[in-house]
């Protein structure tokens, strides 16, 4: 299970790594599919989700977000 605490700290990794672009400050790949069921979770007042429940985008980003967590520099 992924807590919206969670989420919401691997989204800010993802903009801290790549920062927002353009005059419409796009977000970057990794925080854009994050974006979407954190968006879900807030809507739905959800405290956490399965990470089954992620798109594939969503899973990687969260997944090299851990891999920092734990020490381990992303790919």
């Amino acid at each position: 299970m992924i807590s919206l605490p969670e989420l919401e700290a691997a989204i800010n990794y993802w903009r801290a790594r790549s920062p927002s672009t353009g005059e419409d400050l796009k977000l970057c790949p990794q925080a854009a599919a994050l974006a979407v069921p954190y968006a879900g979770m807030i809507v739905a007042h959800a405290h956490d989700l399965s990470l089954d429940t992620l798109a594939p985008a969503a899973r990687d980003a969260y997944a090299a977000w851990q891999l920092v967590q734990s020490g381990k520099p992303p790919a």
